[in-house]
Parts: structure tokens; sequence; C-alpha cells
């Protein structure tokens, strides 16, 4: 079983050559790698000791963290992207980072995570960064009650609304006029997106909450971490609480957010 997991798309040729060559460097120091490509539905043959590195940007940080909770790995981000504000390993600092990762398991900040789940169905999904109730059609608006733990809250009339973690916060959370939150706070952001005469101000929860949102009038779909998990009927609704697991990420260098919003305010990302 290899040491080392390089997580990439196959369509990204400069990560599959950059894990090649990563891999072959490993292997002289007697460290097993190997190559899972992110298109393939197949889980690969690894575990909890297994170090997962990510090669590209958010969203292949993004999925390459859901593998590594899956299997309770950690994760290790290295930046393929233009900015990435979820990564922190450059692309030149490889096979470094790695070998100090595997010298030390101590090394890991916990990022919190979502658990969610729909009445009247199965589904139990896992989302890093954020779960959207969102419009079915276009032009439609999708009418949602939400409550935190028992209580009731606020009633949106909008083109969704969105449960984000820190780590998510500066992502569609961000776009949508929501906080920036440093990603070691343990809370959940509730963020409508574009409300049509109600509040559009963001509502922060303590991460032992559990957040539901109701759908009221109109079918509407659930979106987690940009990918489709269902859809919700009028009167059914969505539980939103922390995973019971964290996403265990390598922090062998710092994370400099004000870096990051800085850059991507400049460079008009945001």
């Amino acid at each position: 079983m290899s040491q080392v997991l390089f997580t990439a798309f196959s369509n990204r040729a400069d990560a599959v050559q950059l894990a090649h060559e990563a891999g072959r460097r490993l292997d002289v120091d007697g460290v097993s790698s190997s190559l899972h490509l992110l298109d393939d539905p197949d889980i690969p043959k690894v575990d909890d000791t297994t170090l997962v590195v990510s090669l590209g940007g958010d969203g292949t940080f993004l999925k390459s963290a859901r593998l590594a909770h899956l299997i309770g790995a950690r994760v290790l981000a290295v930046n393929l992207g233009r900015l990435g504000f979820l990564l922190n390993i450059p692309s030149t600092e490889i096979v470094e980072d790695a070998k100090r990762a595997l010298d030390d398991n101590d090394d890991v900040v916990e990022r919190l995570a979502l658990r969610i789940s729909v009445s009247g169905t199965d589904i139990n999904e896992f989302a890093l960064n954020e779960v959207v109730v969102e419009r079915a059609s276009a032009g439609h608006m999708v009418r949602l009650k939400t409550f935190v733990n028992e209580e009731e809250y606020l009633t949106y009339s909008a083109d969704g609304v969105m449960v984000s973690t820190p780590t998510g916060s500066t992502g569609y959370n961000f776009s949508a006029g929501g906080p920036v939150v440093e990603a070691t706070v343990p809370v959940m952001i509730l963020t409508p997106v574009a409300p049509h005469f109600t509040i559009d101000r963001s509502i922060v929860v303590a991460d032992d909450k559990v957040i539901r949102l109701v759908a009221e009038d109109k079918s509407a779909l659930i979106v987690a971490d940009g990918q489709g998990i269902g859809s919700l009927e009028p009167g059914q609704f969505v539980e939103v609480r922390k995973s019971p697991t964290p996403v265990r990420v390598v922090a062998t260098r710092s994370f400099d957010l004000a870096f990051r919003l800085h850059e991507s305010l400049r460079e008009g990302h945001a």
C-alpha cells in the first residue's frame, strides 16, 4: 500500500506529470507513492496512514478532501491553480512537504465539515465548503423556512440559501456577501443567495447546532461542494450539522488568509 497518494483530474496534464516526477523523487528516498485520477469512481486501496496529496486548484482539493475524509487520512493541498484560497503548498515544495508530513503526524489542522441529511430519504452526505438549497427552475425563486435546533429563524424567498463552514467562507459564501471566517473558528454560516425583500445578512451559529432548511412551496435542488446530491419537494427539509469527523489538513506551513484576501481582491477573483 502506498504511503503517498497523489490525486488529480485526468485533464490536468501538468498535475499528472508532477505526480510522476514527485513519485520518482520519493521513491529514491524509500517512500512509495501512487496516482489516483479523481475522474475514476473507484476508491483506491489506501487507509488512514496514507498521505493524500491534492494536485490542482480548490476543486481538486475539495474532491481529494472528500476521499481523505472517507478513509480517515490526512490531506496535503498543493496549489496548481491561480490563487487557491484553500491551498498553501507551492508545487516546487511538494516532495519536501510530503516527507515532512510523513515524519510528523501531529502537524495537522482539523477542518470542520458538514453532515447533510434529507427528510424522507437515506441521503447522508458530506461537504467541506458548503451545502446550498437552490431554485430548481430558472426564473423562479425558492421559498425556504430556516430553523436552528428547534427555533424558527427566517423565511427566505431567494435564489437559494446555503450553510457554509469556515473553510468554505471564502468560496460561494463570500460571493453571496457572507463573511470571511478564520478556518479554525467553530461555527456554521447561514447565508441567503439573492434574497427578495428580506434580510440579506448572514447568520453565524455555533457548530454544535443543527440547521434545518424547509422547502415551502416549490421544489428545490440540493448542492454540496458544487455537486448535486438530491432535491426537495414542498414540505421536505435538509438538516445540516457538524460532521463527527473533521477533515485533517496537513499544516507543514502557515496558512496566510490575509495574503490570499489581498491577492484575490487585487486580481479581481473576489
